[in-house]
């Protein structure tokens, strides 16, 4: 996973700090087929679904969200074909905050739980 940060205006001319962020995901090698869609949701999208896109020759998805609110914790989900997934490269697990994040969580032996991706500028 990369980043880079930078700014953006916000209301009133301020600048706000920005982050870019590439998610991957690769088939484990216990997954029987690879996925027809896999996508990621979460706060920085604020919900909305944004498709990761497979390279056949690594055999991964990825993609890269522009944007994102910086100096802030953001929770998110991975989806395969639409079912949330496990994330290797999440900077954490946190509890759901709210029906949205209730929708997407993975259960674990703690609960539910979504991802975290701290979302730090320099």
């Amino acid at each position: 996973m990369s980043s880079n940060s930078g700014t953006q205006r916000g209301p009133g001319g301020g600048a706000k700090p920005v982050y870019s962020k590439v998610f991957r995901w690769t088939k484990p090698a216990d997954l029987a087929e690879q996925p027809q869609t896999v996508e990621v949701v979460g706060t920085m999208t604020e919900w909305r679904r944004i498709p990761l896109v497979l390279d056949t020759k690594t055999n991964s998805w990825a993609a890269t969200l522009q944007n994102i609110p910086g100096n802030k914790t953001h929770h998110y989900m991975l989806l395969l074909d639409g079912k949330p997934a496990q994330d290797r490269n999440c900077d954490g697990l946190a509890m759901p905050q709210g029906a949205q994040e209730e929708l997407y969580a993975i259960a674990t032996a703690r609960g539910p739980r979504v991802f975290m991706l701290f979302a730090q500028t320099k």
